[in-house]
């Protein structure tokens, strides 16, 4: 059997062994695969694992009172109906919310699904993970391109020169980035005489393959990408070969930011700062490539705009070798053809901005505690853990506690889950057909691949799909016995109108009906599925795909800026105003003292986010929760066996790995833990701490609103000999 690994950003294909049983007894990379071509990473060879965990939930659960009961398909939306429907007739639907998490992503039911429930649920209260993670790379590409999904990604197999900056895909297999055995092709780039450098506060296994490392101060990415910019443009190194506006306002607002006034900031020698530069500047192809530790901190957004300024810069944006855009083989899906808004609501509590219909979810707990008209006292959770992986969880976690009503779709019953009224657990992975609508719009080459579900569900089960659209439904005031099968039609009559009756579309001109009876598919995620597949660049369909199981190269990339620039200018715009103020934020910041210690967050091979805890073949090891600390740091402050971790949010007491790989100055916690109390049996044997008991809500990234994990001011303290001390919560709780 043949599957697309669904457990991170890399798109790997598997070949699968089964028993009798069906049970699954090995997985091995595909290598008929042309894209991964046989690659795969610990996490995806316990996709078995993972998939028949005894402690995923098999039945819906209900709490009455402090117990869970399982129930039927039935009575549980029938409980969710009259959760909902009560906090509507009293308060009104501000009064509902919803977050979407991570796994949404990797799932058709999730994305297919998801804004068709938010827009049921009738609120501007949605939240999702984008704003825990690249929200600031989808309002830097809104402002510079007109369209927030813009999103390019290094031309890897091609570049002669990649600059990577907060990205581990050694460890995390890349991040708004598949690349397929991502360690190998930074290694065959190296081999054909090509240069990789990697700014980063830890050595990380990433750092270990590049010609060089650089060490940079937490939260300071954004300080040295203005350092190469201004030597670019005062060294007049650019080779710009796209029509843009701004240069002149970005040439003044990059003159406060030579390498000399940004080094003592970012701990990186000015000199090194010029010399990136020029090394950009004379490579015949170059890339920036920056991720997570760089968009999740103070200046995110500000990082993120300046990646791209560099690329357009140095001529190497939208060319083959340097960044460039997917093609994908479905039609693009969520962009509406406009110049992107940002802003058209905010949030209620503390004005913070909406991007791509999204609050901050920094602002979760806020909307739930604070009285008054709109108060949020139902909360719909789609596959996401937000008291692991939302800062100030601790706070956020108390928060869930005051809700009238909470839903989750989730299979466990985890730290989040257990505070909801009910759960609807989807289905195993191996049940549920896949196909990567998002993670196939960032692949480093054009390609295509489709997985059907290999174990059938069981009677009476619902599929994800029909789960969500139940949701939607019962949202929508239809009721719980509403067909989720016209939730599928609605949406697919919909988009065959719009591409029926569009000139220059496929389908321009075709009777709906004869459209609509052609489709094919088992389910209506399937049927959709087969639609946007023929109203792509390939007219491809989902016959063809499943004709290849091993997937379909579709080519390298080409440029298509062109087709996607959506700015009001028509150009790309350098300097936007909204951005160009974070200059001003940055100015500030070059005169602030430097905090003695900064905390960063820690990817892990074996793990990923919370949620592979609770597999055994993935536990141990270098899979633990330990404080990173400089062996210098630990001598210099004391240190022992624990230490105490304090921030203005709260603190934690960790045990202490000494590690030479992290930046003097700075220590490392892994994100995702604090499994304490669960029913995940081996998670739970093995919790760790929530690190966002340390994240403060109150902290976010300006013009995003995303959280900020990395770079977060702490100390830390000898602890005594004794019992471990419990998590506080001091300024988050307020």
């Amino acid at each position: 059997m043949h599957r697309t690994c669904p457990l991170c950003d890399a798109v790997c294909g598997l070949r699968l062994t089964l028993d009798g049983g069906g049970r699954v007894t090995s997985v091995k990379g595909d290598p008929l695969d042309p894209f991964s071509k046989g690659y795969i990473c610990p996490k995806g060879a316990s996709l078995g694992r993972v998939d028949d965990d005894p402690d995923r939930l098999q039945a819906p659960m209900v709490r009455r009172g402090d117990e869970w009961h399982e129930v039927g398909w039935a009575e549980a939306f029938q409980a969710v109906e009259r959760g909902l429907h009560g906090v509507i007739e009293a308060h009104g639907r501000d009064a509902l919310a919803v977050y979407l998490g991570n796994p949404t992503f990797h799932t058709m039911g999730g994305i297919l699904y998801r804004g068709a429930l938010a827009q049921a649920l009738g609120t501007r209260n949605v939240f999702s993970a984008s704003t825990i993670d690249q929200m600031p790379k989808h309002v830097a590409c809104g402002h510079m391109f007109g369209d927030p999904l813009a999103i390019s990604v290094p031309d890897l197999d091609r570049t002669d020169h990649l600059l990577m900056l907060g990205a581990n895909p050694a460890e995390s297999n890349g991040s708004l980035c598949a690349a397929p055995d991502f360690p190998g092709r930074l290694k065959a780039l190296r081999a054909r005489g090509g240069r990789l450098v990697v700014v980063d506060p830890r050595r990380t296994r990433t750092a270990a393959l590049a010609d060089e490392h650089l060490f940079v101060r937490p939260g300071t990415d954004a300080l040295l990408l203005f350092g190469i910019v201004h030597t670019l443009l005062a060294e007049e190194l650019t080779s710009v070969n796209l029509e843009v506006a701004g240069l002149a306002d970005l040439r003044r607002l990059a003159a406060d930011f030579a390498p000399d006034a940004v080094a003592p900031v970012c701990g990186v020698p000015a000199g090194r700062i010029a010399g990136l530069a020029r090394e950009l500047a004379a490579a015949r192809t170059a890339a920036v490539y920056s991720r997570i530790g760089a968009s999740t901190v103070e200046f995110g957004t500000a990082a993120q705009w300046l990646v791209d300024v560099i690329n357009v810069l140095t001529g190497n944006f939208d060319r083959p070798g340097g960044v460039m855009f997917t093609r994908t083989a479905t039609m693009d899906l969520g962009r509406s053809g406009e110049p992107w808004v940002q802003g058209r609501w905010h949030s209620r509590v503390r004005g913070l901005p909406e991007s791509l219909g999204e609050l901050p979810v920094a602002t979760l707990a806020d909307e739930i505690e604070t009285p008054g008209e709109g108060q949020v006292r139902a909360l719909v959770v789609v596959a996401g853990n937000p008291v692991l992986s939302a800062p100030s969880g601790d706070r956020l976690e108390r928060a869930l506690g005051e809700l009238d009503f909470m839903v989750c779709v989730d299979p466990y019953l985890n730290e989040t889950t257990r505070h909801a009224d009910v759960i609807l657990p989807p289905p195993r992975i191996l049940q549920m057909p896949h196909y990567d609508f998002l993670l196939l719009s960032v692949t480093v080459r054009n390609y295509t691949r489709f997985s059907p579900a290999i174990h059938p569900l069981e009677p009476g089960r619902p599929s994800e799909g029909e789960i969500m659209a139940k949701l939607t439904l019962i949202a929508s005031g239809q009721g719980a016995d509403a067909d989720p099968g016209a939730l599928d039609e609605m949406i697919l009559g919909e988009v065959i109108r719009g591409a029926t009756q569009a000139p220059g579309s496929p389908l321009a001109g075709r009777d709906p009906e004869e459209v609509r009876a052609g489709l094919d598919g088992d389910s209506g995620a399937e049927r959709m599925l087969d639609l946007f597949l023929r109203l792509g660049s390939y007219g491809l369909s989902l016959a063809e795909l499943r004709a290849n199981p091993h997937g379909i190269d579709l080519g390298p990339l080409t440029p298509r800026l062109a087709e996607l620039l959506r700015t009001v200018s028509g150009k790309v715009e350098l300097a936007p105003p909204r951005l160009a103020e974070e200059a001003g934020r940055l100015r500030e910041r070059l005169a602030a003292p430097v905090p003695e210690m900064l905390l960063i967050g820690r990817r892990q091979l074996r793990s990923l986010n919370s949620w592979l805890h609770n597999v055994p073949g993935l536990s141990g090891g270098t899979n633990r929760c330990t404080l990173h600390a400089h062996p210098d740091d630990i001598a210099r402050l004391g240190l022992g066996d624990r230490a105490l971790v304090t921030s203005a949010a709260g603190e934690l007491e960790v045990p202490v790995e000494p590690n030479a790989d992290i930046m003097p100055g700075v220590v490392s916690l892994p994100h995702g833990w604090g499994h304490a109390g669960t029913r995940q049996s081996v998670a739970a044997g093995q919790p760790g701490v929530n690190a966002n008991v340390l994240t403060d809500a109150a902290v976010v990234d300006v013009p995003s609103g995303n959280a900020v994990f990395n770079g977060v001011p702490v100390t830390v303290t000898p602890v005594p000999a004794g019992p471990v001390r419990a998590p506080v919560a001091t300024g988050a709780a307020r």
